[in-house]
């Protein structure tokens, strides 16, 4: 078979299925091209899921006749200084975007060069194009996209409901609106905005524009700079993660990605604060000399590539976990207002309830009803996590505040004390370990010894030294002195945990769970009774450790109901 060369109109449409997957990829495109010519307001019109308009009009530099013929030529751009592909400071720089969408759509282009006599217009249907002609427009460029994929119908039985389209193609907005504050967004679709913001917002403004004044009233500030890499942003609460991973915004030098290395940075600063299929929110920017980052490696730019991971993952976890670990505490209120909300008490009239009867009885004796130990009343003080008041069910500490109370899981809470206070030892001066008199043999299957075995080092720096006792079993030498209990139930338990750990988990990650594993073996166990200053003093405790808000899993250590909730709950609101 002799090998041609295809056809100009060929080579653009396989370009358009890499860059143009869907209306979004059209608004993006054309988006970045308006902020690169230095637009202060950009307008978005969304009609039919993008497939019968899209019109994106910018206050920009705008471009002459001559210019808008070269700029529906493939390849041609005027963003890539010298031809170094190293050294790229815009974000439309590869030049393939209109001739693309040119060429699966009816493309128009009308534009007024900054100072210029008169605007011009020109035309590229299904990649047939028209010549430049004069045509009526005050400034910048408005590009309308028409009838997107006529060319190619095939592509249209891959698109989502229309509904879903304009989701998509309006959060590719909302992204641009959060890396560029300084410029206003609109997006209009048939129905009503999506996004609305003016230009000249600071960057916290904005993201509170954008994502909403809940996203920062529960997220703290974090940056850090290292070398010539600097982080920063707002991270979400632990107490305030998702479901999903949509409210996870990463931006490069001004450019919004979805990059695997950034995710897995935050899935490492998050690990031991966030629950299993729970997400956190955050904003991250990151910023590097552009040699430092390739931005080339995927068709539409979505990716990235650094040239050193590692200090890019290292700066980002850093700063979000300094962050995360100096914040004040913060309650799980989102449990107790789902409470408020759905509470409703039923009393069938007649009926007796001897519950209720002890409980107003107890009362009326000034006394706690049986059950539940009474703490010696205290004047109010002004400790975050208040006074203990009572333990109830062998495991919850109910504890006054000012504005309400509070509900302590005493097991949850002190599994993250264990764990913070080995993290600190083991930073310190390593941690101390204790030499057991009888070394103690643990039976094991085969999986679980060679795991073990594999991580021996990485469990010597937790303070648990073993070794290989035969296929079936390892020998406990040294455990940490901090801690006791059943050595063999924390030794099983780490070797299962090991199991769970992926490969990309980071040596510095690997021995934080090893940590936690034993942290929560030692902790107070549910069931046991604590005296009131044994209350208090966890309560103390929990107010200086850091990420005491959540166990070593994730879960809330504790809950907290305001008076306004209460009095929600009783009627009186």
């Amino acid at each position: 078979m002799q090998i041609r060369r295809l056809s100009e109109g060929t080579v653009n449409r396989i370009a358009a299925g890499e860059v143009i997957e869907r209306p979004a990829s059209v608004v993006k495109e054309l988006v970045e091209n308006a902020i690169d010519a230095g637009a202060t307001q950009i307008d978005v019109a969304f009609r039919g899921g993008g497939k019968s308009l899209i019109r994106v009009t910018d206050d920009g530099i705008g471009m002459g006749p001559e210019d808008l013929a070269l700029a529906i030529e493939r390849h041609a751009t005027s963003k890539l200084s010298d031809d170094d592909l190293a050294d790229i400071r815009f974000l439309g720089f590869r030049g393939e975007a209109l001739p693309s969408i040119g060429s699966v759509s009816r493309l128009s282009i009308c534009s007024r060069v900054r100072g210029g006599d008169m605007a011009h217009v020109i035309a590229v249907e299904g990649g047939e194009v028209a010549p430049p002609r004069p045509a009526a427009l005050s400034r910048g460029t408005e590009i309308e996209v028409k009838d997107l994929f006529f060319a190619t119908p095939a592509r249209l039985k891959f698109l989502k409901a229309d509904r879903s389209e304009t989701a998509e193609a309006a959060e590719v907005v909302r992204r641009m609106a959060l890396a560029n504050p300084h410029a206003g967004f609109a997006f209009v679709t048939e129905e009503r905005r999506l996004v609305d913001v003016p230009a000249g917002d600071d960057e916290a403004s904005r993201i509170a524009r954008v994502l909403g004044r809940d996203f920062m009233d529960n997220a703290v500030p974090f940056e850090l700079t290292r070398e010539d890499v600097g982080v920063r942003g707002f991270a979400g609460l632990p107490t305030w993660s998702r479901g999903q991973a949509a409210m996870q915004y990463m931006f490069v030098n001004g450019r919004a990605v979805r990059d695997k290395l950034l995710g897995g940075a935050i899935r490492g600063a998050y690990a031991d604060l966030m629950p299993s299929g729970r997400y956190p929110a955050i904003v991250l920017f990151v910023t590097c000399a552009p040699e430092r980052v390739d931005v080339n490696v995927h068709p539409a730019k979505a990716e990235v590539r650094f040239r050193d991971g590692s200090l890019v993952r290292g700066v980002i976890v850093s700063a979000v976990r300094a962050a995360l670990a100096g914040r004040k505490m913060t309650a799980d209120t989102g449990l107790a207002r789902e409470t408020v909300a759905s509470f409703r008490p039923v009393m069938p009239q007649g009926s007796f309830n001897p519950g209720l009867a002890e409980t107003q009885a107890a009362f009326a004796m000034n006394m706690p009803p049986a059950g539940m130990p009474a703490v010696e009343d205290a004047p109010p003080t002004e400790y975050p996590l208040g006074q203990a008041r009572a333990q109830i069910h062998d495991n919850y500490i109910v504890s006054q505040t000012r504005e309400g109370f509070i509900l302590v899981d005493q097991h949850a809470a002190h599994e993250r004390l264990v764990y913070e206070r080995l993290k600190r030892e083991r930073a310190e001066k390593g941690i101390a370990t204790q030499p057991l008199l009888v070394p103690e043999v643990v039976d094991l299957d085969p999986a679980q010894v060679e795991r073990l075995a594999d991580s021996s080092d990485i469990l010597a720096q937790g303070g648990l030294v073993l070794e290989p006792f035969g296929d079936t079993a390892v020998i406990i030498r040294e455990v940490p002195a901090s801690l006791g209990g059943d050595i063999a139930g924390i030794v099983r338990d780490v070797a299962d945990e090991l199991s769970e750990l992926g490969v990309s988990t980071t040596l510095e990650e690997r021995i934080n769970h090893v940590l936690a594993t034993m942290a929560c073996h030692h902790s107070v166990r549910s069931g046991r009774k604590l005296k009131p200053e044994e209350m208090n003093a966890l309560l103390r405790e929990m107010e200086a450790t850091p990420n005491s808000g959540q166990c070593n899993h994730g879960r809330p250590t504790f809950i907290e109901l305001k008076l306004s909730d209460i009095e929600k709950l009783f009627g009186r609101r």
